[in-house]
């Protein structure tokens, strides 16, 4: 008679503390690769292990750091990074070895370390909310790995998760695969790490060339921040790298070095050719202010920017290559893909187009397009700004449609007229009396001729402009009120140079820009 084959039943009592405290470390490294990976992709100061060791390396008394410089030399960053791996061993072990099923007392301790993370990524220089993000969804994902693969090494599928039984086969499929997503995660967000931190050092050696042809200096006036009539809240003309708006498709901000930098122009042009970064240095360089506003600029929005920009006509490179007569549209391409079209007419009609390099004296900011992107005074950005710029094709609207026109919005983009109160604030309260009522007003290409305040659906009154710097950028305004008491509504509208006025009935921004007028309500005490 045949002997049945034996069966081997299931390990039985709690998981060794191996085990345990390998999964442990294995939910770090998922913690840790998670976070560097979405740090690279958002900020790379944000990494989880490197803001703290970062700001270990800021917030350390001195005595602490002359110790470790004493006793480690130039390895003293090296020893800090591994006393904080050590560190982080233990508490992974400690977290493994804690965590039950259902129980997740080492996915607290994780969380305890993620809000180090946090305070770490918060309090690096100049970092807002966001830097808080990597950590936060690292540490999430890294707990309910720990929990699921602590499930997974004490019960097999389909048994009570009471029961100690430990299924090690399905265990180990699961720690093998957190160690994978750990270790390309890492892997990926230290290369897009290193790639921009060689981007970086590219634009640290960039030297921003000086212009032929420089921008006229800012009269006296222009703005409102400044002088003897400045006004306390009052928008700057010139708008800083750091506070101009972004508005693009892009996910991650592409890292392009000027040594990898192409632009192939071709199409409908009698010479093809491929233009490098040594190149430019064969066209004029030249400077110019320019306000450049996004189509999605609700009225009243912020979504307008005035900049300094340094770079070459595009009428000039287009010159080289001889356009036919018959294109009219520019369709150009960003590294990422992204595509504008922009009329060919624009582009050779007398305005500061550029391919700029530099922007308020600085080498382009990564998210504003370095190393190159294009601007053009009078269209809306989604049919002329394009960033990262590494292709033009001389084309017809006629055959070819950009990113955003394949969606709905116009073809063509020129900016409407638009007016805003920045002075005073939404729901200020008011004393009774004079008020400085001020704000911005742009029409790019045509310029601000008049600017007009009621109160109330009252008369029209006219504000008094600044000085105009040029029909290319926004000009500001200021208007004194004699303020009584009670809640009033204030309504702008400005006059572009062409004479008409701006149209006051209200629209989305789709398709081609919104209209209206932008008002604001206040309550004025005696």
């Amino acid at each position: 008679m045949a002997t049945p084959p034996s069966t081997r039943p299931p390990s039985t009592g709690s998981p060794g503390m191996l085990s345990r405290a390998a999964t442990g470390v294995v939910a770090v490294l998922v913690v840790l690769g998670v976070g560097e990976l979405l740090a690279a992709v958002t900020d790379p100061d944000a990494s989880p292990f490197f803001a703290v060791g970062g700001t270990t390396v800021d917030r350390a008394p001195a005595w602490a750091r002359e110790f470790a410089i004493g006793t480690f030399g130039t390895a003293d960053k090296p020893a800090l990074f591994v006393g904080m791996s050590v560190l982080l061993a233990v508490c992974a072990v400690v977290a493994g070895l804690i965590e039950r099923p259902r129980r997740p007392y080492g996915g607290a301790l994780l969380a305890a370390l993620g809000a180090v993370g946090v305070y770490a990524a918060l309090h690096r220089p100049e970092a807002t909310a966001t830097a808080a993000v990597p950590t936060v969804i690292a540490v999430v994902v890294g707990m309910l790995f720990l929990q699921f693969a602590i499930r997974a090494l004490w019960t097999p599928r389909g048994e009570d998760p009471a029961s100690p039984n430990l299924d090690r086969r399905r265990f180990l499929v699961v720690l093998g695969a957190g160690v994978a997503v750990a270790v390309a995660a890492g892997a990926v967000g230290r290369y897009l790490a290193d790639r921009l931190a060689v981007v970086l050092e590219d634009r640290d050696r960039f030297r921003v060339p000086l212009a032929a042809d420089a921008a006229p200096a800012i009269p006296p006036g222009a703005d409102l921040t400044t002088g003897p009539r400045a006004v306390p809240g009052a928008t700057s003309f010139v708008t800083t790298n750091r506070d101009f708006y972004r508005i693009d498709t892009a996910l991650q901000v592409p890292r392009l070095t000027t040594a990898d930098w192409r632009l192939r122009i071709h199409g409908m042009v009698d010479r093809e050719t491929t233009l490098t970064w040594d190149d430019l240095a064969g066209f004029e360089t030249v400077e110019r202010v320019v306000t450049l506003t996004c189509v999605s600029n609700e009225v009243g929005g912020d979504l307008a920017g005035n900049a300094r920009w340094t770079g070459y006509r595009i009428a000039d490179i287009l010159d080289r290559v001889g356009v036919h007569p018959d294109a009219d549209m520019l369709l150009s391409t960003s590294v990422d893909g992204f595509t504008v079209g922009t009329p060919v007419e624009v582009l050779r009609d007398g305005r500061d187009a550029l391919l700029a390099v530099a922007m308020n004296g600085d080498p382009l900011p990564l998210q504003h397009g370095y190393p190159a992107r294009q601007v053009v005074p009078g269209l809306y950005g989604y049919v002329s700004a394009t960033k990262w710029v590494v292709d033009w094709e001389l084309t017809r609207f006629d055959r070819a449609e950009a990113y955003w026109t394949r969606r709905g919005w116009a073809a063509k983009g020129p900016i409407r007229t638009a007016s805003r109160i920045d002075v005073p604030a939404r729901s200020a309260r008011l004393t009774a009396g004079p008020v400085v009522v001020a704000g911005t007003a742009w029409a790019q290409h045509r310029g601000i001729g008049r600017i007009q305040i009621r109160v109330d659906g009252g008369p029209w009154q006219e504000a008094e402009p600044a000085p105009e710097y040029s029909v290319d950028t926004w000009r500001q305004w200021r208007w004194v009120w004699d303020a009584s008491p009670g809640e009033h509504t204030l309504e702008v509208r400005a006059v572009d140079g062409t004479g008409a006025v701006q149209d006051e009935e209200r629209r989305p921004p789709v398709p081609d820009g919104a209209t209206g007028l932008h008002s604001r309500t206040v309550t004025v005490v005696a």
